[in-house]
């Protein structure tokens, strides 16, 4: 019997040109406890009262992505400055039922979603009388249709709009070729959303994903799924909420699915921030009541296929950010426009080779430090130097 073919998934096209910062944000009904997991993330005194739109302007915070290797080269080399890998991440107000026709201020908040790269999508799967919640009862799988078709609605209404203030002018072939070729991809983006299916997950070419990028679409964001369960739920691994949920997130298109408790986050910050070794002293009673934030930053970083490189020195260490499958003078580009464009080679050493022999040159001694060119696929970690003509 001949052996099975190994079947290889090709990575999905990811659509959006997130930059070296990079914006998600935090999407959910009212009370559901968004601003109190942007407190926990940021730190901040951000409001988090009891009762609908609370939040009404987005607040962000840069949040450090945690990276043990980043550290590692900050201690390493005592640099002067340390700038670590971020997100900025966004609270944006509560979602309601008919938001994408202004109801709840939803328009607004709509637009703020539409300035994100991705999107924190949070579901609550707790039961607290005190806390209303704005359908009347906690029914997470309900208030995922609302809020996916609440974004779906609006991106039909801007490709609606688009399509018929064009479509005169390209049947009379005013714009050429280009013109007639870009309304082509409209129309497909139009009948991708008429189907109910979220852009990410279409089939486009390369003509089609720069017509996408152009408009800042929210169904083409990327979407990491955030339940939010009771602190006990969240220990003992189990909620009534989460089969169910996980269906109809695998019925969307699928997605990463990440069950936290904003309830035992908030314990164990309390903890840290009194000081002393009771934070300590907990985690030795109880190893297994570990934090998730990290998690839930990093798959935010994952989702958009991100990596970092870092430069480093006695002057400073910093982690830029790229894309998965760039070239170094991309990379290059990152730090400044002109190393880009004046590239000629990058100086690549892996960070498990510096950390392994101890210092630069003993990695260039030993031949690991590569010379690379314009055709260098850049590696996550990779710490690079770049000669470029100015």
């Amino acid at each position: 019997m001949p052996p099975k073919k190994k079947v290889v998934e090709e990575a999905r096209r990811l659509l959006g040109r997130p930059g070296n910062t990079v914006k998600i944000g935090v999407v959910g009904m009212p009370n559901v406890g968004k601003s109190s997991f942007f407190n926990l993330l940021s730190k901040l005194n951000v409001p988090a009262e009891n009762f609908p739109f609370c939040t009404i302007e987005p607040n962000e915070a840069m949040v450090p992505v945690p990276d043990q290797r980043f550290s590692w080269l900050c201690t390493f080399f005592k640099p002067r400055s340390e700038v670590p890998p971020v997100i900025r991440v966004t609270d944006i107000a509560g979602l309601v039922k008919g938001a994408s026709e202004g109801a709840g201020l939803g328009n607004a908040f709509l637009s703020h979603i539409q300035a994100c790269d991705a999107i924190y999508m949070m579901l609550r799967a707790f039961d607290d009388p005190d806390v209303t919640h704005v359908e009347g009862d906690v029914e997470p799988v309900r208030d995922l249709a609302i809020i996916v078709g609440e974004l779906m609605a609006k991106d039909k209404a801007l490709i609606d709009r688009e399509v018929e203030s064009k479509r005169k002018n390209v049947e009379r072939g005013v714009g050429g070729k280009e013109a007639k070729a870009e309304f082509a991809a409209l129309e497909k983006i139009q009948a991708c959303l008429e189907e109910g299916t979220p852009l990410r997950f279409g089939n486009w070419n390369p003509l089609e994903v720069d017509v996408l990028n152009q408009r800042n679409f929210i169904s083409a964001k990327e979407i990491v799924y955030l339940i939010n369960l009771s602190k006990k739920d969240f220990l003992r691994k189990k909620n009534k909420w989460l089969p169910k949920i996980g269906e109809a997130i695998a019925a969307s298109g699928g997605g990463v699915t990440i069950p936290f408790s904003v309830e035992f986050e908030q314990e164990l910050l309390d903890m840290e921030m009194a000081g002393g070794t009771a934070l300590e002293d907990h985690l030795k009673e109880n190893p297994t009541h570990k934090t998730v934030l990290g998690r839930v930053l990093k798959q935010g970083y994952k989702a958009l296929q991100l990596i970092h490189f870092f430069t480093s020195g006695t002057d400073e260490v910093k982690a830029w950010t790229i894309k998965q499958g760039r070239l170094a003078p991309q990379a290059a580009g990152c730090i400044h426009t002109d190393f880009e464009k004046g590239f000629i080679c990058a100086d690549v050493q892996t960070f498990e080779d510096l950390k392994e022999m101890g210092s630069e040159e003993a990695v260039k001694k030993a031949g690991k430090c590569r010379q690379q060119g314009k055709t260098y696929l850049v590696e996550d970690g990779d710490i690079m130097h770049f000669k470029f003509n100015t």
